[in-house]
């Protein structure tokens, strides 16, 4: 075979199978079949001896290298936006993350809040025992501070010092006072006549000083307990209000949900995108494997020149 005929079959196969591995790669049924036509085009030649070769060049040349080239753009420019996907993906899983800490701490503090008001009713039993005269042991269970050292930095509402000096004021004439602490007479006699039996609602902090706020089981009377002082004092909605007391577990909860249903659409459309040619690219290219499935078309491969133009424009369009 002329050495000419075997570089230019040589190179045409070589052309032809990076038409191949983009066909793959695209999975688009216009690709798939301009590789196919491709390929029989070279077997016409490879076949056929008395045909010019230089034809064949020609069409590789004015066509096949062009839609090559233009496909090999879309494919880079498909994944960077692929990356830009992922990329977003990795940052909600990392977000994900934090909330699942943050709602697993949350819920250790829910747990934290029953048991730090059984620890309080029985402190305040203690103390009306102690002010009753009827023991002189300390009346305060151990560890009462220990969910407010441990969450009061993440779970505890800020007020100010103004705030806190105002919540704990109160008159001597309306308070025990014992060794071991102060109680206003009213809350002990409503404590006693309920039996002791109330509920952490939520922690206030200033600065290092926190606060913490019970409610009765049964009525919606409020009381705090001041720790600093082993203080207690009735509190109302007046001396609450602008204080929040709602969770956002469920919130964060929500949010979870949210970020891990947008992965999966992502994660979905990642293969989509990754593949994507845009339509007017689509329809180009179906143009030109309707030209090269003309049977005649050798006798008119001069006319390619205006195809391949619009191919080469392509490239340097902001289509992809």
């Amino acid at each position: 075979m002329d050495e000419h005929i075997a570089g230019v079959l040589a190179e045409s196969n070589r052309i032809i199978n990076r038409l191949q591995l983009l066909s793959v790669f695209f999975q688009e049924e216009v690709v798939l079949k301009i590789y196919l036509r491709s390929k029989v085009i070279h077997q016409l030649f490879e076949n056929n001896t008395e045909l010019s070769i230089d034809k064949l060049e020609l069409f590789h040349l004015q066509f096949t290298s062009s839609v090559i080239e233009l496909l090999r753009k879309i494919k880079k420019n498909n994944e960077k936006n692929v990356t830009l996907i992922y990329d977003e993906i990795q940052l909600n899983k990392e977000v994900i993350a934090k909330l699942n800490d943050t709602v697993l701490n949350e819920k250790n503090f829910l747990e934290g809040k029953k048991s730090q008001s059984l620890k309080v009713n029985i402190s305040l039993r203690n103390l009306f025992e102690e002010l009753s005269g009827h023991s002189t042991d300390f009346p305060f269970v151990k560890n009462i501070t220990r969910l407010s050292a441990r969450y009061a930095k993440d779970f505890y509402y800020t007020i100010t010092a103004d705030n806190l000096a105002e919540l704990i004021n109160y008159e001597e004439s309306e308070v025990y006072i014992s060794t071991y602490g102060v109680i206003e007479k009213k809350l002990m006699g409503l404590l006693c006549k309920l039996d002791f039996k109330t509920e952490f609602v939520y922690g206030l902090k200033s600065g290092m000083l926190i606060i913490e706020i019970y409610k009765f089981v049964e009525t919606e009377q409020h009381f705090l307990f001041f720790p600093s002082r082993n203080l207690f004092l009735f509190c109302n909605a007046d001396d609450l209000a602008g204080i929040g007391i709602s969770t956002n577990v469920s919130e964060k909860g929500r949010l979870i949900q949210e970020l891990s249903y947008q992965n999966d659409k992502l994660e979905s459309n990642a293969a989509s995108v990754k593949t994507y040619i845009p339509a007017e690219i689509i329809s180009l290219l179906e143009d030109n494997y309707t030209k090269i499935s003309d049977l005649n078309f050798l006798n008119h491969l001069n006319n390619f020149d205006v195809q391949a133009n619009i191919l080469k424009a392509m490239l340097n369009t902001d289509l992809m």
